[in-house]
Parts: structure tokens; C-alpha cells; sequence
């Protein structure tokens, strides 16, 4: 018989999985080595008390994407878990007794508009049309592009459709010359803040995050987000990709321009092709040498990073009232809490910040009679981390959610841990110790971005900080991309 290709990922987030179940269905050998106790990456769980939290993504977007990849292998999302659209999609507090419920239909969502700035529902139509169009393109076109090189956007079609797609916009001239109402251009601007870049700096081809949004709808796995990673590990599986947890990768041994051998701290592991899926930084700069090295430290410094983030994970021995899943608080200044992330780096003076709470939708993650809340303040990277100063912004944040929402937490809380930079550092050595990896600023998108392809033959990059970028459809992207392009290089080989 002749021997199946071995191919090793290193870490077992979203594009990892992604990446080793598409190889290992073509007929290759994949391993899989994660440094933490369990897969998925960011989004790993924490569980105390019978409390189960999902530590990182929350927002279930996008679910062509997840299902378009369980086509892959003859399943569907109904085939791991339940989905539930939720309604009303969130709520965004801009004041005591001032709120928006963001709605699940398109019929309210456009009543919503023409209540807070009459006549603005046909702008909204006129928005979302482009922005579906922006998605469609995107997803179809752009997204699944492994960026090598700019000439693979040399198309007379992708010419046409850069000019309609509003690449050299951004989101703040396009959003305020539609709108002039302040809370609906917040409302607008929002989902870039998952894109990791102030509104002005994001090109206006991001409102296909509104129609991600608004017409997609934001929706909820039953059981938590981690019901994902389990349906991707459940296929990964399947296809006969072996995981290795609680394993370090230290070095990756390169001869004759080959990666040889991926060193780790319980034995070294030898393959045809190796992928990374860990922190980019981390791998281009600890674990090659430097002949091998992509970048050179300018080169990473000049980065503009998505935010960090300062996480409290809460137990409460109550229910909480008038509360939706998920919660925005923009009752501070929007520009300022973004100049202290991105133009001033600090500590936030005001911050925004975003409350979820699963346990409204699903009782499953918190005992009878309780709540699980988590907590979010976006930071600027590579800020001082120390325990005063999480406990100072928790403080804040419950005086905040008391004024705002009229639930008083301070004697309900059964236990609390917070998490941030340094966490971020120490459990995915995330470079300057990031929560969402590159921003999308116009200079970091497509084939600006960190390449996949590595200076070593048999070596290539997938995840948040290499195309198409930040979020977890995006990293599922990413892992198909990467497995194609191995797949070319394998048959060449």
C-alpha cells in the first residue's frame, strides 16, 4: 500500500481542525499537537460549581459558513447541536432607561429606524442591499483566496467588483452619510469592533458584518459555543486525525530548507508537511530560526493589532432581571474608548464594555435559580496587567451595570476570575498578548496580511493572523484555504 502523507498541526483552534479533517479526508496522516488540556483555542471552557463558560467567542454569526464546512462531510449543524435564532439579536444600553433592542426581523429592524430617524428606513434597505452584495462577493470571491500575491486579484471581475465593494472607503464616512441619528450609526459601527479597528480606519467593505448581522441574524448553539469545537473535533476525528493535548511545541528543526522534525516537550514528531496554527508571531519568531523566519521584529512591531480584552467569567447566586443575552454598553464615548486602544494606548478613562449572559437562552450552563455572566472591556495590547487594576475596572463595571440595568451584583456573586493579557500571553502566547489577532485596517487586509506560505517548503501558516483574518468563521476559512494549498503542494511533491 502506499504510505499516506504525514502531515502535523500545530494547535487545534478553528482553522487547525478545520485544516487537519479536510487533509485527513483526502487521504492524508494528521496529528494534531495543542498545548492546552482540550481543543479549540480561544474558545476553550471553564467550569466551576456547575457553571460552564464558553472563555472566548460568544457571537454565533455567519452560519452559512459553519454549515457550508459540515456540507463537506455529508453533516449539518443539526447533526452536533441545536441552533436558536435569538430575539431580540442583542440589546445596546446607550444610557439609564435608553436602550435599543436590535431586532430579529427585517420588518422591525426598518420600523426601528424610521421611529429614531424618519425616512432613514429606505437608506437602511439601500445600506443593507450593498452590504449583501458585499457579502456575497466576499465570501465567494475574496475570502477563499490563499493571498499569495496580488496578481491573484487581477480579474476584470474583481476589478469591477473592488469599486462596488468600497475598498478604499471606510465605515465611518459610509455609515454617516447615510445616517444621521447617533445611536443607529453606533448601532452600524459596532460589528467592526469585532474586526479589531476604529470605524475610521476599517474599509467601508465591512458592512457585509451588518448584513452578517442584521439579516443573518446572531444566533446561539444550545449547550454554549463549544458545542462547535466538539462537532469539529467529532469530524476531525472521524476522518482519523489523532489529537495530542497538554503538549508543547518548543522548535521546529528545519534541514535542507524542510521542516524536519516539530520538537515538543513530550517527544519530537516527523511529517511530510507541517501547518501552524498557533500564535503567527510566536511560531515565525521563537520556533524557526531566523534564516527561516518570515518577519523581522520591525516588521511585527509596526503590526496594528486587534484589541486585547479584560474578561471576568461570574457566578450568581440569582437571576438577573431584564437582561439580554447579549448586552452592549455604549453609554460612554465611543471615539475616546477607541483612541485609548488604538491611537493613546492606556487603560480605558470610560470604557464601553459588553455583558453576556447565556443563561437566559440556556439553562444548561448554570444551576437552577443562578446566572452565568461574563463580562468584556476591549483594551489596547500590551498594556501593564496586574490584579489592581482588574479589580479597579470590576468595580467599575458592576456600578455601571447597577445604574444601567438596575441589577445590583455586588452580594450575589458566588466566585469570579478575571483574564486577561498576561492569560492571553501564557495560555496562546498571543503577541502582545491580543484577544482577536490582526486588525482589518485597508493596509492589513488580503495579500497584506502575514502570508501563509513560510520561507521552509513544507511549512504553512493558517488562523487569525494570516488570511482572511480575525473571527471564528473566518478561521474555518482559513483551515480550508491552508488545506488546499497543501494539498496542491503534496501532489507536486
Amino acid at each position: 500500500m502506499e504510505k499516506k502523507p504525514t502531515v502535523t498541526i500545530i494547535g487545534a483552534g478553528f482553522a487547525g481542525m478545520a485544516a487537519a479533517a479536510l487533509l485527513a479526508k483526502d487521504g492524508c496522516d494528521v496529528t494534531v499537537i495543542e498545548k492546552n488540556e482540550m481543543a479549540g483555542g480561544r474558545a476553550r471552557t471553564w467550569q466551576k460549581d456547575g457553571f460552564l463558560f464558553d472563555m472566548g467567542p460568544s457571537w454565533y454569526w455567519m452560519p452559512d459558513v459553519f454549515e457550508n464546512y459540515y456540507n463537506l462531510f455529508g453533516k449539518t449543524a443539526s447533526d452536533f447541536y441545536s441552533l436558536k435564532r435569538l430575539s431580540p439579536s442583542y440589546r445596546i444600553y446607550f444610557g439609564k432607561k435608553d436602550t435599543i433592542d436590535v431586532p430579529a426581523t427585517l420588518e422591525d429592524l426598518y420600523a426601528l429606524f424610521e421611529k429614531l430617524e424618519p425616512g432613514s428606513s429606505g437608506n437602511l434597505k439601500y445600506f443593507l442591499d450593498q452590504a449583501k452584495y458585499k457579502y456575497d462577493v466576499g465570501m465567494n470571491e475574496y475570502v477563499f483566496k490563499p493571498s499569495h500575491s496580488v496578481m491573484e486579484y487581477f480579474d476584470p471581475r474583481l476589478a469591477i467588483s473592488g469599486i462596488k465593494l468600497q475598498l478604499l472607503g471606510n465605515m465611518r464616512k459610509h455609515v454617516h452619510k447615510l445616517f444621521k441619528n447617533e445611536r443607529l450609526r453606533k448601532l452600524l459601527e459596532f460589528p467592526v469592533l469585532f474586526l479589531g479597528a476604529t470605524p475610521q480606519n476599517t474599509p467601508a467593505l465591512y458592512s457585509l458584518m451588518n448584513y452578517a448581522d442584521l439579516v443573518l441574524g446572531t444566533w446561539y448553539p444550545m449547550g454554549g459555543m463549544h458545542q462547535i469545537v466538539a462537532a469539529m473535533q467529532n469530524i476531525a476525528e472521524s476522518e482519523g486525525v489523532k489529537f495530542i493535548f497538554d503538549t508543547e511545541v518548543t522548535k521546529i528543526e528545519v534541514k535542507n530548507n524542510l521542516a524536519e522534525y516539530v520538537i515538543t516537550n513530550q517527544g519530537n514528531f516527523k511529517s511530510d508537511f507541517v501547518v501552524g496554527n498557533a500564535d503567527y508571531h510566536h511560531i515565525d519568531q521563537h520556533l524557526f530560526d531566523q534564516p527561516y523566519r518570515n518577519y523581522d521584529k520591525k516588521y511585527w512591531d509596526k503590526r496594528t493589532m486587534a484589541p486585547s480584552c479584560l474578561l471576568f467569567y461570574i457566578g450568581l447566586n440569582k437571576k438577573l432581571d431584564n437582561i439580554l443575552h447579549h448586552n452592549l454598553f455604549f453609554d460612554e464615548n465611543f471615539d475616546q474608548h477607541a483612541e485609548e486602544i488604538y491611537s493613546n494606548p492606556q487603560w480605558p478613562s470610560q470604557p464601553l464594555f459588553y455583558a453576556c449572559c447565556p443563561s437566559v437562552t440556556d439553562k444548561s450552563v448554570a444551576p437552577e435559580g443562578c446566572e452565568n455572566l461574563f463580562f468584556l472591556i476591549p483594551l489596547a495590547p500590551d498594556l501593564e496587567d496586574n490584579e489592581s487594576k482588574r479589580e479597579e475596572y470590576f468595580n467599575v463595571l458592576i456600578e455601571r451595570f447597577k445604574n444601567l440595568t438596575g441589577n445590583d451584583i455586588s452580594s450575589s456573586i458566588l466566585f469570579k476570575r478575571s483574564y486577561a493579557m498576561k492569560d492571553f500571553v501564557e495560555d496562546y502566547h498571543a503577541f502582545k498578548g491580543n484577544a482577536y489577532g490582526l486588525a482589518n485596517t485597508l493596509k492589513q487586509t488580503a495579500f497584506l496580511k502575514p502570508k501563509m506560505k513560510s520561507k521552509v517548503t513544507n511549512f504553512l501558516y493558517t488562523g487569525q493572523l494570516t488570511v482572511p483574518g480575525p473571527g471564528v468563521p473566518p478561521a474555518i476559512i482559513s483551515g480550508q484555504v491552508a488545506a488546499k494549498e497543501i494539498k496542491k503542494k503534496l501532489k507536486k511533491a
